[in-house]
């Protein structure tokens, strides 16, 4: 029988994110081989936003309606920055979509071309990429975080912080389609920024769960060791790092590992949850 546990990627990231969003996925009992690389599931964002628009009472579709007419006969780039934000905070504090929001929020980043708002919106769309589980979404999500961190690099080509958003978006967006290269990609650009900075753990945790996902899982314990050692109540870096020494086969480190993310998280229901975990490790010692 084979003793190694793998989970799923949307068993990891909801065992990393469960203090946070309350998920919980059971774990695959067998190793799972990388899926081959499939056309995602088109996501087309005006048709969802029609949708949504017909759920507003007449007032707020009248209201919207105002602000897409503005916008569609604007020949001004302030114009047009201004209306796209105003449909942006519209969705955000009226109508709380939050993917239409972070849509025109992102096409009135673009026009303004600020390394500052690019960044805004990029991250918006990093964050929710991380727990997307549709996989049309993902894909969109995705696309969208990577062209807004490439348009912020373009105008800070240095700054660390934005590559390490554009690796991030393909380790947790592109990669988890199930498609390795697009996994290489994130790595990649990680691997230019700790190569000038080794000890940027943020770039290191990014890389570790990138092995993680691609399969490398001793490349994967060493760099999460290192950010863990580095950042004792880092709990995603700790989780994951218990997840890396399950999938290698060595469930004693990753019982023992498990345990400290208990004490970090201080949750019950992420308790509950690693508690299954490592009940099933035990029975596959």
């Amino acid at each position: 029988m084979n003793k190694k546990i793998i989970l799923s990627v949307s068993g990891i990231l909801a065992i990393i994110l469960l203090f946070w969003l309350g998920k919980t996925t059971e774990p695959k009992k067998e190793a799972a081989m990388p899926k081959p690389a499939v056309e995602a599931k088109s996501f087309d964002i005006q048709l969802f936003i029609n949708a949504e628009t017909e759920k507003l009472p007449l007032s707020a579709r009248n209201r919207n309606k105002s602000l897409l007419d503005s916008l569609q006969f604007s020949k001004d780039l302030t114009s047009k920055i201004k209306l796209n934000s105003a449909l942006a905070d519209f969705w955000k504090d009226y109508a709380r979509q939050a993917d239409i929001y972070a849509f025109y929020l992102s096409e009135a980043s673009k026009l303004e071309n600020s390394e500052k708002n690019l960044t805004f919106a990029a991250q918006i769309f990093l964050s929710e990429l991380r727990h997307e589980n549709d996989e049309a979404k993902l894909a969109w999500k995705s696309e969208m975080a990577i062209a807004l961190f490439e348009q912020a690099i373009k105008l800070n080509p240095n700054n660390d912080t934005l590559r390490i958003g554009l690796g991030s978006s393909y380790v947790f967006g592109r990669g988890r389609s199930g498609d390795p290269q697009q996994t290489m990609k994130g790595i990649q650009e990680l691997l230019g920024v700790v190569r000038r900075d080794s000890t940027n753990w943020e770039a290191q945790l990014v890389l570790g769960i990138g092995g993680y996902i691609s399969g490398q899982y001793d490349k994967a314990i060493l760099r999460l060791k290192k950010v863990a050692e580095n950042q004792p109540q880092n709990l995603e870096a700790v989780a994951f790092l218990a997840d890396a020494y399950a999938a290698s086969g060595d469930a004693n480190s990753a019982i023992d590992w498990y345990e400290k993310s208990k004490k970090i998280a201080n949750d019950a229901g992420y308790t509950k949850e690693v508690d299954n975990r490592i009940k099933l490790l035990r029975q596959r010692k």
